[in-house]
């Protein structure tokens, strides 16, 4: 969408265009609109079918020629800015051997053709119960433990993935030790993604928690941004929350937006989405409509709430005045969807 495509109010864009005026009968079966945020490819073959083989990751291990990534907590091991990817056989051998063994591994799959490895390559996740230090049980020298926030800017799209789609999995495992209905600790089976009851044999999954997250635009067309914690802090973001049980993902716009900011959505529209496993959160997209104008903070999840014109959030953000979202996150590519563009951050040196 061009700036001055985007400059047209949003109440517009949402079910007043002119391909959206046209009755169910103009439209052919089927029909489809354009995405609105771009679909990002998966760039690792997770192997569904594959990892149902009871002993795929002693066969991987035996083979030779696969790649392990090391998690310990929510840090993986990080050198020259891209994830340390060792060959998994002897590096297992040397943890063991420096009594660091991997609590836990688990199989996160096979590089596909786009990705930024050799395609076909076979990648396991080694969980570590502390962090080794590096130079040691064959852990590469130099490298060092970081977060994902740390290093996302900085990580290739097959790194980022490969991190995302670990430490979601390593934040299932760690709160999902024993089996919910009777309490008996469980087994591991199917690659790391399932886990068993020895005791009532039920099998358990990972799960996801979806959470809402939207832009607000008003009747002048403007964004409305909140933000919590001290009414002095700077940093704004879009409004967000989770999907409670017999809730469809519009009835979570409408009411999570009426609780954190007494605003009352007329209507709404999905534009993507992002995983977000810290812990386990998909972060499902939405731009949304209102008649209010006015924006009452509940005072506990958001304690700032402010409008902006595409011009005061750009000047906001130059100035300094303001912080919004990086563009790691899904917030600020629904920010800049409602601005038409790039918005432009303060300079770091300024």
């Amino acid at each position: 969408m061009s700036h001055a495509e985007a400059a047209a109010p949003v109440s517009q864009q949402l079910g007043q265009s002119p391909e959206n005026q046209l009755s169910k009968g103009d439209l052919p079966a089927n029909h489809l609109f354009d995405t609105v945020l771009p679909v990002r490819p998966a760039v690792v073959n997770r192997g569904s079918v594959e990892r149902m083989k009871p002993s795929l990751v002693e066969d991987l291990l035996a083979r030779g020629g696969t790649q392990a990534m090391v998690l310990s907590g929510k840090h993986a091991l990080i050198h020259n800015d891209a994830l340390v990817l060792t060959d998994a056989t002897p590096l297992l051998d040397r943890l063991r051997g420096a009594d660091s063994g991997p609590s836990l591994i688990v199989y996160l799959g096979s590089a596909l053709e786009n990705s930024d490895l050799p395609a076909g390559t076979e990648i396991l996740l080694f969980i570590l119960p502390a962090p080794v230090d590096p130079g040691t049980a064959g852990l590469a020298s130099g490298a060092i433990w970081e977060g994902f926030r740390d290093v996302a800017a900085r990580l290739d799209p097959t790194h980022t993935a490969l991190f995302v789609e670990a430490s979601a999995i390593a934040n299932w495992h760690a709160s999902h030790t024993h089996c919910p209905r009777c309490g008996a600790p469980t087994t591991v089976e199917t690659g790391g993604w399932v886990r068993r009851c020895p005791v009532d044999n039920s099998e358990h999954y990972p799960r996801t928690d979806p959470a809402i997250i939207v832009t607000v635009v008003g009747p002048d067309d403007r964004l409305l941004l909140g933000g919590g914690g001290p009414l002095d802090a700077k940093n704004y973001s879009t409004l967000a929350g989770f999907v409670e049980p017999g809730e469809s993902l519009e009835q979570a716009v409408v009411r999570e937006i009426h609780e954190e900011v007494g605003v009352r959505v007329r209507a709404c529209q999905y534009l993507g989405s992002q995983a977000w496993p810290f812990p386990a959160s998909l972060m499902l997209g939405f731009t949304a409509v209102t008649d209010d104008s006015e924006a009452k903070p509940d005072g506990v999840e958001v304690t700032r709430a402010r409008w902006f014109s595409r011009e005061e959030l750009q000047a906001a953000v130059l100035s300094g005045e303001i912080v919004i979202s990086t563009r790691l996150s899904i917030a600020r590519s629904l920010i800049e969807h409602w601005y038409g563009g790039v918005i432009q951050d303060r300079p770091a040196n300024e």
